[in-house]
């Protein structure tokens, strides 16, 4: 198993910028995905981005394109989101996510991940 813990959420002006932080600790040797979701209210979780650890390949949802960015990842120990241009749309709750299981794509349903922090607000303003 694989403890995550986010960081780095806040109130943001529309246009700005934030960058997300993901902790993980536990069994990461096993880790072969680790990713990125949102949960705005009322809604259910939805992708943000993912990268498959063993080639760096990531993979971003159609409405952060452009604007979102994963990183890190190397020692499977820390992912991060770099989020720029926001927009009040992208206010929600920010999971991060791991998959233990075997991968060799990235992968964007949360049925395909195993382990997920707690999450973090993150609201932007207009």
């Amino acid at each position: 198993q694989v403890q995550l813990v986010e960081s780095g959420g806040g109130l943001v002006q529309a246009g700005g910028s934030l960058t997300l932080s993901c902790a993980a600790s536990g069994r990461t040797s096993t880790t072969t995905l680790m990713a990125w979701f949102r949960q705005a209210p009322g809604t259910e979780r939805e992708f943000v981005t993912t990268m498959l650890l063993s080639t760096t390949e990531t993979r971003v949802a159609d409405s952060v394109k452009g604007r979102f960015t994963i990183s890190g990842g190397n020692a499977r120990e820390k992912v991060y989101l770099l989020m720029s241009d926001l927009k009040p749309e992208d206010t929600a709750v920010y999971y991060c996510a791991a998959r233990s299981r075997f991968a060799v794509a990235p992968l964007r349903t949360v049925s395909d991940y195993d382990d997920w922090g707690q999450g973090t607000q993150v609201t932007v303003s207009s």
